[in-house]
């Protein structure tokens, strides 16, 4: 029997926001290769979670912790998360006016990957992992999410996952907003990233979302617990 540890576990996770519990001892595990869906109404604690993961000050943790590759990310800051590994997909994605997509993915990958890429170096695999998207090349000049419709956003940030590839991704509601087109779109562009290094959390409220995301683990959460897992 294999006692070897999750690439990313979440232990009896204890979470407050202004004083009231949110997340009430949630357990949680997701291996490199494995694509998760978390599940539930709104309230449940959904994107509680993933703002927790990646260190939002506005949520308390009060228990539990959450080791990534065997370390408690819980005392690391957002980019101290990001520099190890861990990405997330927000649901409403920032808007950055005056930034072009391409410098700020440029300047994200340096950092995160903490490559020395050469601008020619980083465009030739930008244009590589647009054309992996289907995204047109013009696309890189453009804003970063600055005037970008639904889709457009989250493909955006799909595109990041493909630069930074980090080794756990939790994408919170990225189908939040999207209408089926968009939806397919932007699903077939993380099925065409997903790599055996890769984990994805998928989280999302709606099931029409996994008819194009194919998960192997589907977890319930309800009222700031996961109540049934397979």
């Amino acid at each position: 029997m294999s006692t070897t540890q999750p690439t990313f576990l979440i232990e009896d996770l204890h979470v407050s926001v202004e004083g009231k519990e949110i997340l009430k001892g949630v357990d949680l595990a997701v291996e490199r290769g494995e694509i998760h869906a978390l599940m539930g109404p709104n309230g449940s604690g959904k994107s509680t979670l993933a703002n927790t993961l990646m260190g939002h000050p506005k949520y308390k943790v009060t228990q539990g912790r959450a080791l990534f590759q065997g370390e408690n990310i819980l005392a690391l800051t957002p980019d101290e998360r990001a520099r190890r590994g861990l990405f997330l997909a927000f649901q409403y994605p920032v808007a950055i006016p005056g930034v072009s997509l391409g410098n700020f993915l440029r300047a994200a990958t340096r950092a995160v990957r903490g490559d020395a890429l050469t601008a020619g170096a980083f465009r030739k695999e930008l244009m590589e992992k647009m054309q992996l998207l289907k995204m047109d090349s013009s696309f890189a000049a453009r804003y970063v999410n600055d005037g970008l419709s639904g889709g457009e956003k989250k493909r955006a940030e799909v595109l990041q996952m493909a630069l930074l590839q980090p080794r756990i991704a939790v994408m919170d509601e990225t189908d939040s907003g999207l209408d089926i087109d968009a939806l397919r779109t932007v699903a077939e562009g993380v099925n065409a990233i997903h790599t055996p290094e890769m984990g994805v959390l998928v989280i999302t409220h709606y099931q029409r979302l996994l008819n194009y995301i194919r998960p192997q683990f589907v977890h319930v959460l309800v009222a700031g617990r996961v109540v049934k897992s397979g």
